[in-house]
């Protein structure tokens, strides 16, 4: 089975932070594509264990933006 997930990329220091907001699952990597492979595998471990049946994944992609506010 394939699923299709939303990942926010952030930096810290030296490392980049990938989130997956609908599974609450969190990983990180030297680069982004580490930080994306480390999160594809810890999705994939999470997944391993689960009920599938019992998972509330969403089937619509979120939206994601930005704002600006001033202080």
């Amino acid at each position: 089975m394939t699923f299709k997930f939303t990942v926010v990329i952030t930096r810290e220091g030296k490392f980049f932070v990938s989130e997956c907001p609908e599974l609450g699952i969190t990983s990180q990597g030297l680069s982004l594509d580490e930080a994306i492979d480390n999160l594809k595998e810890a999705i994939h471990l999470y997944l391993k264990d689960e009920d599938l049946s019992e998972l509330n994944i969403p089937n619509t992609n979120p939206l994601i933006t930005t704002i600006e506010v001033t202080a």
